[in-house]
């Protein structure tokens, strides 16, 4: 199916979190964000306090109810801190909504414009997995910081920045026998393509499996993954990030970067923990994958996984997850012309995840 409207790139995630404040620090001191803009009461926000963070075009809001009645507290007090929200820039929201309620998409937000001094923002919004939104911004009349009732900020911390870049993709997890079905919903409803699939012969071990198809907007600027649990002996880790999530969501967003050595540097030094990931990985490693820029020293002692494709090759590591529950995680990734997802590495990261996950006691 060819493209149904034109979708310009990822604008930003809103999380909703226990507690903004602290998760804005959370995110400036670990993984190097800046705080570019807030609301909250000071600003005339009476229900919702909100913190912008930013870093290359990477944009994450922080929301956080102020009552225990608000919509936000009630998600996370079933969902844990979480992306609720995962919001693309279109050049006409009317004409993007129209085309995706019509063809069967649940309706969350109409369009809506939003106006202060400095212009007008469109937004509207739909449902997708879980209680996932997918929302739908134009920012073309709009020169404010961010939207209004938000105010900017101007960080303590000058040239504060580990090097992260864009959104590469963000991944979401269902429920056993969703997956086709969401596939087939960004089919019909976005016009997205199919780029990639993965069986549970592909992406297994003795303990786990999953299953994987990534859907694509028309551009390529709109990667969206999606698993799906498979049975093996013990539980995978898509199982367990449903139980602990109660239901579907976004499991992990991959950050794009040009010099993923240096950038892993600075998280390790800012205090983010990654996935581990066994010496012997790296031995004959370019036997496997054909000849590098990097040293495979350091990739080795930070822990970074390579892969290759036919159109080259890419490396990519795995955070822990951020929050208490064994849910949310982060990728850090770098292309080198591959457009793949790490396919070749999927063994070596499942066995690293399930180690985490027998300490857990999920396995």
């Amino acid at each position: 199916m060819a493209e149904l409207f034109s979708i310009l790139c990822f604008d930003h995630l809103e999380f909703y979190v226990g507690n903004a404040r602290q998760a804005a620090s959370f995110y400036e001191t670990f993984f190097q964000f800046t705080n570019i803009a807030y609301r909250g009461l000071e600003t005339g926000s009476r229900k919702v306090a909100s913190y912008v963070m930013q870093q290359g075009a990477i944009r994450l809001v922080l929301s956080t109810a102020l009552n225990s009645d608000h919509p936000i507290a009630q998600s996370v007090l079933k969902h844990g801190d979480h992306v609720a929200v995962i919001a693309v820039q279109v050049p006409n929201v009317v004409d993007a909504y129209q085309h995706v309620t019509t063809r069967g998409a649940i309706a969350a937000i109409p369009p809506t414009l939003a106006e202060d001094e400095t212009g007008i923002l469109h937004y509207a919004a739909i449902h997708i997995y879980g209680d996932v939104l997918l929302k739908f911004v134009d920012r073309q009349n709009y020169r404010g910081i961010f939207a209004p009732q938000f105010q900017a900020r101007h960080s303590a911390l000058p040239n504060h920045d580990a090097g992260l870049q864009t959104i590469d993709h963000i991944v979401g997890n269902v429920e056993q026998g969703e997956m086709e079905h969401w596939v087939k919903f960004f089919a019909d409803t976005m016009g997205f393509q199919l780029l990639v699939g993965f069986d549970d012969a592909a992406i297994s071990t003795e303990y786990s499996a999953l299953m994987s198809k990534v859907v694509q907007d028309g551009s390529g600027k709109i990667k969206l993954p999606i698993n799906e649990p498979a049975l093996r002996k013990g539980k995978s880790q898509i199982q367990e990030y449903l139980e602990f999530h109660q239901g579907a969501g976004v499991q992990h967003i991959a950050y794009s970067t040009h010099n993923i050595v240096e950038t892993v540097t600075k998280l390790k030094q800012s205090g983010v923990e990654f996935l581990n990931v066994p010496r012997s990985y790296y031995e004959d490693l370019e036997t496997r994958v054909g000849k590098i820029n990097e040293s495979i020293d350091r990739l080795a002692e930070l822990g970074i996984l390579v892969d290759r494709d036919q159109e080259g090759y890419l490396l990519q590591i795995f955070t822990q997850p951020v929050e208490d529950r064994p849910t949310l995680f982060f990728e850090i990734i770098e292309r080198h012309g591959a457009q793949s997802f790490g396919e070749g590495n999927f063994k070596a990261l499942f066995e690293a995840i399930e180690r985490e996950q027998a300490l857990r006691g999920n396995l």
